[in-house]
């Protein structure tokens, strides 16, 4: 009579089933976890490459604007006067920009500063520096999702004049 509650463990009928399905659900949560981690990672590296993709463009608005030296030809030498280096849409115009990552960029004269910049050696008084700011802002080239990531930089550079 004393061994018969013992009777029950040495009975493994059923003890397959048991395990086969424990087994199951471990298996199941695990898959499910790598799924959810692999679809986050594919998200984060989507958002990645759209604010690369933005910075790029931005950054070619800069040097689009930089490589026309017209661009810096402002009309008022001490007038603080922005200006759109790609307003000009038409290729056979000779003012024309080409703007191919569609970034737009706005130049700004800055009238508050003079002398040579820092670092650099004065040239004498034969030269003046004219500064200015070129704020560009490029968005993500692919249209894969609702948003598109923008980017903005600003670059200040100067122009070397001779005077008159």
């Amino acid at each position: 009579m004393m061994t018969r509650p013992f009777d029950i463990f040495k009975n493994q009928s059923g003890a397959a089933l048991v395990i086969a399905l424990i087994l199951l659900i471990v298996i199941t949560l695990i898959s499910l976890a790598s799924s959810f981690t692999s679809i986050f990672e594919m998200k984060l590296a989507g958002n990645k490459r759209g604010s690369t993709d933005a910075f790029f463009a931005a950054d070619s608005g800069v040097q689009i604007t930089m490589a026309k030296v017209e661009n810096f030809d402002l009309p008022g030498k001490y007038v603080a006067e922005k200006y759109n280096p790609f307003k000009i849409t038409n290729p056979s115009d000779p003012d024309y920009n080409p703007n191919p990552t569609g970034a737009k960029a706005i130049i700004t004269h800055i009238t508050d500063q003079s002398g040579p910049p820092r670092n650099v050696g004065g040239m004498g008084g034969s030269v003046d520096y004219v500064y200015y700011v070129i704020e560009s802002t490029g968005q993500d080239q692919m249209d894969l999702g609702p948003m598109k990531s923008t980017c903005t930089i600003q670059q200040k550079v100067y122009r070397i004049v001779p005077l008159p």
